[in-house]
């Protein structure tokens, strides 16, 4: 059973396995949640190696309470922040789609408080500026709803019910975007991206090894890795990701 953080007026589940550091923590995509298929194989990794794992659901998402409508990356980073906190040691940050934009979010706002705990950063297929490049997917009709009713329901492959993409949202992403200038993490920086994405596509990863200018950085391009990145190849290359972050 997933404990309760209260972060604000929402209540947060995380699930905590225990074990030595570094610690493995993981940040989901939009509209996903602890219990995929990646986060799962994540705490079965950390089983294996007796590494402590943590995970949590953003608000409005998976076992988490308040409304996904009121959702925005201020608050999702906030909630990121939040569980971070009650973790201990080194960690090494595990993000998918949005949750690698908001580990890189993550990461700045530690490091601005002198705080290097994370040693080692797992991206997979990472959505940086989610907003932005949400907003210049969409046709041009969902872009004028945008704007007249606040929102639009857009279909999504992933789920039988379209995904509702807020204008409150949007706007508040500009206030974190990475994309512009340079951006340091302190620590080795691996990246997972199918070639055959069509959500975040792999332009997106070669510009962010653009802009990591001080770490090191691994690309990993799979010819024909899709989005989800979770078959069980995927899986398995995500876990030597992480075997080499943590060997260092």
């Amino acid at each position: 059973m997933p404990e309760v953080l209260t972060v604000g007026d929402r209540p947060i589940a995380v699930l905590r396995r225990p074990g030595r550091t570094p610690g493995l923590f993981w940040l989901s995509g939009f509209r996903s949640d602890m219990t995929g298929s990646k986060a799962e194989a994540l705490d079965r990794f950390g089983e294996s190696h007796g590494l402590a794992v943590t995970r949590f659901d953003y608000s409005g998402h998976g076992q988490s309470g308040g409304d996904f409508n009121f959702g925005t990356i201020s608050r999702w980073l906030e909630e990121a922040q939040a569980v971070f906190e009650t973790t201990t040691g080194p960690q090494i940050v595990v993000g998918s789609s949005m949750g690698g934009w908001i580990a890189l979010l993550l990461v700045r706002a530690l490091r601005r408080r002198g705080s290097d705990r994370v040693i080692g950063l797992a991206l997979i297929a990472p959505a940086v500026d989610m907003t932005e490049l949400m907003l210049a997917q969409m046709p041009k009709k969902y872009q004028k709803l945008l704007d007249t009713q606040g929102y639009v329901d857009t279909p999504s492959e992933y789920s039988a019910d379209p995904y509702r993409i807020n204008k409150a949202m949007i706007e508040d992403g500009k206030a974190h975007l990475m994309f512009g200038r340079a951006i340091e993490t302190g620590c080795p920086v691996t990246i997972l991206q199918g070639a055959r994405d069509k959500d975040v596509p792999k332009e997106q990863a070669t510009k962010l090894v653009e802009h990591l200018l001080t770490d090191p950085v691994t690309l990993t391009l799979v010819p024909d890795g899709e989005h989800r990145m979770s078959r069980p190849q995927d899986l398995e290359l995500l876990a030597r990701s992480i075997e080499q972050l943590i060997a260092g």
